[in-house]
């Protein structure tokens, strides 16, 4: 089967082929493995030094000693110079000779990127020894600093189109000279040419900064441990399980999508190779069985977008949210199991009632192939194992992913799949291959997140938000909504949830701790210091805030309370821990809603890669897709109004269980149709039904909600005559 890209960041579609399906060059086939080591020369070379690349990952994560700005700044150095050399400039630039100008444009690049670790303590020395001035550049440094910001930007462009690059010119500027001629929250003040460049340069925030570090100490060694997997027969394991479990159900061709597609998400994390690597098997197997071309992509369009909401992997989104939340990476794993579950058994409702209501029967699937499935379950199951168990005890993401290899590789020679010398460098080839374009991505984004920290943009945008939401959290989803679905028409998703994420996160997280600021006000807020902070608030209900007073008086206070005086009381009143959690369920939220560009129309690229695998239309699969995908809705919504992140072990599987009731309730509303078409009996029902099922944290309704909707099942199913053995 065709092997799977791990982790890429929807580079499989994200960078077009620039350089046409019939031109060859030294740069075209630098990383195919296959062909490097079975003829000689330049190709292999660049293997090698590839596999070097990805043993000093491994190295510098385990043994290796090295600050974290000569960390980051070898690891983007490698990426620039792979980057440049496989990403043509443009259209046949890589004919003849010009490919040595990629090569001399990668090695500057690269060269400017060590010269600027190397140079750090040089510049603060000279700076020092001017005290009051500016950053004390050398006329190399600016060319340096220069070089590797223009490249960075350049390259990125080259995989991802132009709206990257156009807003870290925004950025720049903004900082430069474009804040002081904004209006309103929007307007900042300027900083110096120099300023801008050592923040960019070397800040915590900028290109080598925290953004990078995710990149270099967790990303690539979690690209590579994929690799590894698809080299060792994991995926071939995957598709064949996903026979086993979902071939004998009535439209089982297309649970084996949603069960290969899941379990894919746990080796890849990206959406779009999930949906090129399952879907050349899983969409003809639909197809075959029944199903129209639409659905049967937008089906895998769909399972392959969970599967980077799939722990333990989950794309680059966790790894994010452990530097943005400080919260680890065990305990964002956990929190996201059930989540992960609810988005997959909603695809299989979609599929059920689809397969009832199109009255398709039971899938001709092949049988499972147990030659594969013995020579990869081991290859699968122990190291995921092995991984799982470390992150939920605590240890570091890097530590976990680097001793899930060497289990993995020590396992393998126990099954027929054996990780000699050639695969293992296969895996590392792969691995370094597939994380080009996220690792270079997220050193552009830094300048990104430089911009937005040093101006205090942030804060503006969460003020705008508030403002514009008028302290109605469903306004404030709904607005993320709408601008997760712009910037991820031009953004890879990471990219799209990090910028996001940065701008929105504290909103999000603000309005949730309001709900418990309320709640105190309206009970009387026993400290007399905590209450004096209210006096401050232009509001008739302030003095009322030791005492007491009612719930709306309370909303009303505060929705009063200007921002800046709101980071202020939060903190002051709801737990640390609490707030913790509330930040957390933020950037879930944010994480899930920037999913939907893979999904939604105008741009979809999980849906357009389905589409030119079942041969139908691109829009209408992008449509299908759509209304498969709706739980990336209906799960942040469950965030937000719901223990279902920071609950009890109780009160998150109250939530997941009745959930899928009114998951099941919403989607046989939406197609009209359950186990039958629905009547005027049962169309009332499914509506009680799923609003009761759905009801935050009330037991009794929850029950009620669940028996109504199994009753609505009973009678649309009698109703059709169906059989109850399918």
């Amino acid at each position: 089967m065709t092997e799977p890209v791990p982790g890429a960041e929807d580079q499989a579609t994200a960078a077009p082929d620039r350089t046409g399906a019939a031109e060859t060059s030294p740069s075209d086939k630098l990383f195919d493995p296959d062909r490097a080591f079975r003829k000689p020369g330049l190709p292999t070379l660049i293997v090698g030094l590839s596999c070097l690349f990805g043993i000093w990952h491994i190295l510098t994560n385990l043994i290796l000693i090295e600050p974290g700005m000569w960390q980051n700044a070898i690891h983007f150095a490698g990426f620039a110079f792979l980057a440049a050399i496989s990403q043509p400039l443009w259209r046949g630039s890589s004919r003849g000779g010009l490919w040595v100008l990629e090569w001399i444009f990668g090695i500057a690049i690269a060269l400017s990127a060590l010269w600027i670790a190397y140079n750090e303590s040089g510049l603060y020395e000279r700076t020092l020894a001017k005290t009051g001035q500016e950053w004390q550049f050398s006329t190399l440094d600016w060319v340096t600093g220069i070089l590797v910001i223009v490249g960075a930007v350049e390259l990125t462009r080259r995989m991802t189109g132009w709206i990257i690059p156009s807003l870290v010119i925004l950025a720049l500027a903004y900082n430069a000279f474009l804040g002081e001629y904004l209006p309103g929250v929007f307007r900042a003040a300027s900083l110096p040419v120099s300023d801008v460049m050592f923040r960019s340069l070397y800040n915590d925030e900028g290109m080598f900064g925290i953004i990078t570090t995710i990149s270099s100490a967790n990303i690539t060694l979690f690209m590579i441990f994929g690799a590894f997997l698809v080299i060792s027969g994991a995926s071939d394991f995957v598709i064949e399980v996903a026979k086993v479990i979902a071939g004998r159900f009535r439209g089982g061709a297309a649970f084996v999508a949603v069960i290969a597609s899941a379990l894919t998400g746990t080796i890849s994390g990206s959406a779009v190779a999930n949906t090129a690597s399952t879907g050349v098997i899983t969409i003809p197997l639909m197809k075959s069985n029944g199903f129209q071309p639409k659905f049967a992509a937008g089906v895998e369009a769909s399972a392959s977008t969970g599967g980077q909401l799939m722990p333990p992997i989950m794309g680059a989104g966790a790894f994010v949210m452990v530097s943005y939340t400080g919260i680890q990476y065990g305990t964002i794993v956990l929190f996201s199991i059930v989540p992960a579950i609810l988005y997959f058994l909603s695809v299989a409702f979609v599929i059920r009632i689809e397969a009832v209501k199109s009255n398709i029967n039971l899938a001709d699937v092949a049988k499972a192939d147990r030659v594969k499935i013995a020579a990869g379950a081991l290859n699968f199951v122990l190291p995921l194992g092995v991984l799982t168990y470390l992150l939920v005890t605590g240890r570091t993401p890097s530590f976990a992913a680097c001793v899930a290899i060497a289990t993995l590789v020590a396992g393998s020679w126990l099954t027929p799949n054996k990780m000699g010398p050639e695969k293992i460098a296969r895996a590392l080839t792969l691995g370094i291959r597939t994380s080009i374009m996220t690792a270079v991505l997220l050193v552009t984004v830094g300048l990104i997140n430089n911009a937005v920290t040093t101006s205090g943009l942030a804060n503006s945008f969460a003020l705008m938000i508030a403002e514009w939401s008028q302290g109605s959290l469903i306004i404030a989803l709904v607005l993320v909504a709408l601008a997760s679905l712009v910037l991820g028409m031009g953004l890879p998703v990471t990219a799209a949830y990090i910028v996001l994420s940065i701008l929105s996160a504290p909103a999000i997280a603000g309005m949730l701790a309001d709900s418990i600021v309320v709640d105190l006000l309206a009970a009387g807020i026993g400290d007399p210091a905590k209450a004096a902070m209210f006096a401050l608030v232009d509001s008739p209900h302030a003095a009322k805030a030791a005492a007491g007073m009612t719930v709306e008086e309370a909303r009303q206070l505060v929705d009063a309370i200007p921002f800046e005086l709101a980071i202020v009381i939060r903190p002051a009143l709801v737990d640390t821990e609490l707030m913790t959690t509330f930040l957390l369920t933020a950037h879930l939220i944010v994480f899930w809603l920037s999913q939907d560009s893979n999904v939604t129309p105008p741009v979809c690229l999980a849906a357009f890669t389905a589409a030119g695998i079942a041969g139908s239309r691109p829009m209408a699969t992008g449509v299908s897709a759509w209304k498969i995908a709706k739980g990336l809705y209906i799960v942040p919504l469950l965030f937000a109004y719901t223990p279902l992140v920071g609950g009890t072990f109780a009160e998150i599987m109250q939530v997941g269980i009745f959930s899928l009731f009114g998951i099941y309730a919403l989607n046989a509303l939406i197609q009209r149709y359950a186990e039958g078409p629905l009547s005027v009996i049962s169309l009332p029902l499914l509506i009680a039904g799923c609003a009761l099922s759905f009801w935050p944290m009330e037991l009794i309704a929850n029950l009620a909600g669940a028996a109504i909707v199994t009753l609505a099942i009973i009678v649309t199913r009698r109703a059709s005559g169906a059989p109850t053995d399918d």
